[in-house]
């Protein structure tokens, strides 16, 4: 106890740099791929702190790993930073008020989630250096998390092949550890090729790639009846084919977002929809070509290392909320639903507390919750390193992730609060594996146990190429 007390201290003494840190984030807000800015500042804040720095690693521009400490185990702490379009919004109004009209925005927290890790790398590099202890804490920053999948592309590379321990956080309503359900997931776009024509004068001699696009929607559609109830496909048109009603469209594609609970599912949800697109292509007599931009696997638990993080979070407690976060979150909850603050609570496994508008409370480490859940790259890294999270509060009881409301608290004193008790929770478990061997091996042995009898091939295939321009649409 006397290593993470000594540790949590080094994260209050840093903490407002890494707030700031955070805010400047919110500031600037870039999508996959596209977080120049971002990237800077946290790679900065990396060198400024005494850490070894590689940039544009596995072959991504705003991806880095900064390491600090020598010989022993690896640490490895997770960080992402980039944002979601279409919700700009001003800090600290519970009114809808673009910063930007169809800009960018942090709905997810990531400008938080980052910073944080951040700040627990540089409190675990200081506690290595002052106790002189061998080993490594790296702070791996992760770009493209929405649907981008990164750390998938890092884990290909092979950035983690040495590494211990994986650890990560991510903002939310409540605070304990995450529960070890993700969906996997592979994201794929179908662009049809036909042949143009004039609509009215010669519209038999077209072969609408539009058509085809509407086609494969309603197959997959039709599938939805056919598939496990947990899984998900969701679709975007990405380029419809124009503007102009009278041409019959000769290029058109649509993305689509295949989740399943396991990687077996997935694959087999991957192969219906590629039939139903070469079917929609053989009724429209176009042509299709299938490209993959990104895949995430399903998280993979490990029990050790989430009684070490449940334990720490027991013994720091709660962000320590004070009236007036508490005045300010309940001003957001008018603007929610009450099928929101039902669902906040559900997903947690927890009672509904009328009118608590910030949650101070630690949930239990073993919890039966509706499970509603999406994908996150960090599920990739799971199956190649023992991973923990948690999630922590950072933001008023029912807010909806990806949304405005959640952009307009992410520079409030309750997020900063929530990033704070995170990069403590982080680093806590950072020096209890560090300092506890048995800690360590049965987190590997746990990880083993598993891994034994689940063959593991990464979504992300050696023929993938990382989505650089995937926001560009």
């Amino acid at each position: 106890m006397e290593n993470s007390k000594e540790v949590w201290r080094r994260v209050d003494e840093k903490s407002a740099a890494f707030f700031a840190l955070s805010d400047r984030i919110w500031g600037t807000p870039e999508l996959n791929y596209q977080e120049t800015r971002s990237a800077a500042e946290h790679a900065a804040m990396l060198e400024a702190e005494g850490f070894r720095v590689e940039t544009c690693v596995a072959g991504l521009p705003t991806a880095m790993v900064g390491e600090a400490g020598e010989g022993g185990p690896v640490i490895a702490i997770l960080g992402e930073y980039d944002a979601l379009p279409g919700l700009s919004q001003e800090a600290g109004t519970s009114v809808q008020k673009p910063l930007q009209a169809g800009g960018n925005g942090h709905g997810c927290g990531h400008n938080m989630l980052g910073s944080a890790s951040l700040l627990a790398a540089a409190a675990v590099k200081d506690w290595l250096a002052h106790n002189g202890i061998a080993g490594r804490v790296r702070y791996y920053g992760c770009p493209a998390e929405e649907g981008g999948s990164a750390k998938g592309f890092m884990v290909r590379s092979g950035l983690f092949d040495d590494v211990d321990i994986a650890i990560c956080w991510h903002p939310a309503a409540f605070t304990g550890v995450n529960k070890p359900i993700s969906l996997a997931c592979v994201e794929v776009e179908f662009t049809f090729h036909g042949r143009a024509a004039h609509a009215a004068a010669s519209p038999h001699l077209g072969r609408s790639a539009l058509d085809a696009v509407e086609l494969m929607n309603i197959g997959v559609n039709y599938m939805r009846e056919h598939m496990p109830s947990s899984a998900r496909i969701h679709y975007a048109m990405i380029d419809s084919g124009g503007i102009a009603p009278n041409v019959v469209q000769a290029k058109a594609t649509v993305r689509h977002l295949i989740r399943a609970r396991t990687l077996d599912e997935m694959w087999d949800l991957v192969r219906r929809v590629k039939n139903v697109a070469q079917g929609a292509a053989l009724m429209s007599e176009t042509t299709v070509a299938i490209q993959q931009l990104s895949g995430d696997a399903n998280l993979v638990g490990n029990r050790p290392l989430e009684e070490a993080m449940h334990a720490n979070l027991t013994s720091l407690g709660g962000p320590g909320f004070d009236a007036a976060d508490r005045a300010f979150a309940a001003e957001f909850q008018k603007t929610f639903s009450k099928e929101d603050i039902r669902a906040s609570y559900g997903r947690f496994g927890l009672p509904v507390r009328e009118g608590e508008s910030l949650s101070e409370d630690i949930y239990p480490l073993d919890f039966n919750a509706d499970l509603f859940v999406g994908s996150t790259d960090v599920g990739t890294v799971s199956w190649v390193v023992p991973t923990v999270q948690c999630r922590v509060a950072s933001y008023a009881v029912g807010t909806p992730g990806h949304s405005w409301q959640l952009v307009a608290q992410g520079r409030a004193p309750a997020a900063h609060k929530g990033l704070a008790l995170a990069a403590k929770a982080m680093a806590g478990v950072a020096v209890d594996a560090l300092s506890q061997p048995a800690l360590m091996q049965a987190a590997k042995d746990a990880f083993a146990a598993f891994r034994a009898d689940n063959p593991f091939q990464n979504p992300i295939t050696a023929d993938i190429e990382p989505p650089l321009d995937m926001a560009a649409h």
